[in-house]
């Protein structure tokens, strides 16, 4: 799963910025892989993806985009654990990336507030909110529509191996 994670990471860094999305949003693509870690292997999975990735980001994107990733990507693995232990099953794929998609930007906008100790930073929340829903939005569909399909390959790979 972490090669996939770092492999998403690096197609989604490959492809051109989008004209109208503003600077430093992405899909967050490897997010997805997270969440199905979360939902189907457990919280400690979850968490050492995140935490791993967070290392690949500093290993070659340098320590302040690592410091980042980890910040923005902790914030949302917990953001969505909280929601899915309050909520339940109820909460949809989607409703929970879109709260991990906007956590994950509020982690990050909080991390680049004290590394540059300039809270004026903090009027570029609106847009990482919006920004945030949007791109969970994409995210949170994308898992929608692969998670059913991943549990009936894991459920056949199961029924194979008994």
């Amino acid at each position: 799963m972490l090669a996939l994670i770092i492999v998403l990471s690096i197609l989604e860094n490959m492809l051109p910025p989008l004209p109208a999305l503003p600077p430093g949003v992405h899909l967050g693509l490897s997010n997805i892989v997270t969440m199905y870690a979360l939902f189907t292997i457990g919280k400690k999975t979850a968490v050492t993806l995140n935490a791993l990735k967070s290392v690949f980001v500093f290993l070659t994107r340098a320590a302040i985009a690592g410091t980042l990733s980890f910040m923005g990507g902790m914030l949302s693995i917990f953001v969505i654990m909280l929601l899915n232990a309050l909520i339940g099953k109820k909460t949809s794929y989607t409703a929970l990336s879109v709260a991990g998609a906007v956590f994950h930007n509020i982690g990050q906008l909080i991390g680049i507030i004290f590394i540059l100790n300039n809270p004026a930073a903090a009027g570029y929340l609106p847009v990482l909110i919006v920004s945030g829903v949007i791109m969970g939005s994409v995210t949170g569909t994308v898992l929608n529509v692969v998670m059913p399909r991943l549990e009936t390959i894991e459920q056949t790979s199961k029924e194979k191996n008994l």
